[in-house]
C-alpha cells in the first residue's frame, strides 16, 4: 500500500484531493450508531404510539437524503453518484440501532456518506422523541466495513461481513 494523498497541497494549504486518474470502482461503505432512550420510549416507538408519527420512516429518509447531500456538508468530500443507499433501524429494549450502507462505483469511497447518513438518521430520531425523553444519547457511531479501492476492504473487528451484492436488485 502506497502513500495515501492527504488534504494538504505543497504550501501546507488545505485541498481537496485529485481523484481524477483514479479508477472507477465499485465501493461499498458501512456505518452504525446508537441512541440509547428509554425503555418506555422504545416501546412507544416499536408500538407505533409517537405523536409525530412514523418516526423510524421519517428517520431513514432524512439518512438517505444526508447521505446524498454528504459532499455538501463535509467540506474535501467530493460529490458521487451513489448507487444504493440502505438504513436500516432496529429498536432494541434501550436503545435504537441505525445501520447505513452506501454504494458507488466511483473513483473514491463512501465512507463518510455511511456515516452521514446515520448520524442524520440518528439526529432525527433525537428530534421527534426529545420531548418525551431529555435523556436521550447519541453514541458509538463507526465505520463497521469498507470495501473498493486501491487500500481494499476493511472490515471492523468484531463486525461481521454482510454480503449487500443482491440487496438492491
Amino acid at each position: 500500500m502506497g502513500t495515501q494523498p492527504n488534504h494538504l497541497n505543497e504550501r501546507g494549504e488545505v485541498h481537496m484531493v485529485e481523484v481524477g486518474e483514479k479508477p472507477a470502482t465499485r465501493r461499498l461503505g458501512r456505518a452504525v450508531g446508537y441512541l440509547s432512550a428509554r425503555p418506555d420510549i422504545c416501546q412507544a416507538v416499536k408500538n407505533g404510539q409517537i405523536p409525530k408519527g412514523d418516526v423510524l420512516a421519517v428517520s431513514r429518509v432524512a439518512g438517505i437524503m444526508a447521505a446524498k447531500k454528504t459532499s455538501d456538508i463535509i467540506p474535501l468530500c467530493h460529490p458521487l453518484p451513489l448507487t444504493h443507499i440502505d438504513v436500516q433501524i432496529e429498536i432494541e429494549s434501550e436503545a435504537f440501532r441505525v445501520e447505513a450502507v452506501v454504494e458507488t462505483t466511483a473513483p473514491t469511497g463512501v465512507e463518510m456518506e455511511a456515516l452521514t447518513a446515520v448520524s442524520a438518521s440518528l439526529l432525527t430520531l433525537y428530534d421527534m422523541l426529545k420531548g418525551m425523553d431529555r435523556t436521550l444519547e447519541i453514541g458509538h457511531i463507526v465505520l463497521l466495513e469498507k470495501a473498493g479501492g486501491r487500500s481494499g476492504h476493511f472490515l471492523r473487528e468484531g463486525a461481521s461481513h454482510v454480503d449487500h451484492s443482491d440487496s438492491h436488485q
